[in-house]
């Protein structure tokens, strides 16, 4: 195997754990937020938060490294359209990815306060949710168009 297709088995890996990872966080934090049951939201969003640290984000570090070596392994210029359009869609979806990292501690410790007073989840935590929600669209949407433009190539 050459240098170049394990830098491109490592980015495509990269790319299936982001978007599996991240499908994932939002069914199990959805399902779990549908149920209303604080200790159980509490175990999710704690798992959630685990997982977005150790999958998601060495998946995110890993693109830009292993895409940066594709580039240069295979002479392709950095200014090709479909590659700048992808990095203009890593920033977006950066962008609304970093906010939700934060969001989901914050739920995660509502959840924790609550499940440990014996409480309700206080109206933060579903401002919050939505927000999460609505955030993760765009993101999810931004990384899917990478995914499409990595493998088309179409401009």
């Amino acid at each position: 195997m050459t240098l170049y297709f394990l830098v491109k088995y490592l980015h495509v890996l990269g790319a299936i754990v982001i978007l599996g990872t991240g499908t994932g966080i939002a069914f199990f934090m959805l399902m779990a937020h549908r149920t209303n049951d604080v200790d159980f939201i509490a175990r999710t969003a704690s798992v959630v938060v685990i997982a977005d640290a150790i999958f998601t984000l060495s998946a995110v570090i890993l693109q830009p490294v292993s895409g940066g070596l594709l580039m240069m392994l295979s002479a392709t210029s950095f200014t090709e359209r479909w590659l700048l359009v992808s990095l203009a869609l890593y920033a977006v979806a950066g962008l609304f990815w970093i906010p939700v990292v934060f969001m989901q501690i914050e739920m995660r410790d509502l959840a924790r306060k609550a499940s440990e007073q014996r409480t309700v989840l206080p109206e933060r935590y579903f401002v919050l949710f939505r927000r999460w929600f609505a955030f993760g669209f765009p993101g999810f949407g931004a990384t899917m168009l990478i995914l499409w433009l990595m493998v088309a190539k179409p401009f």
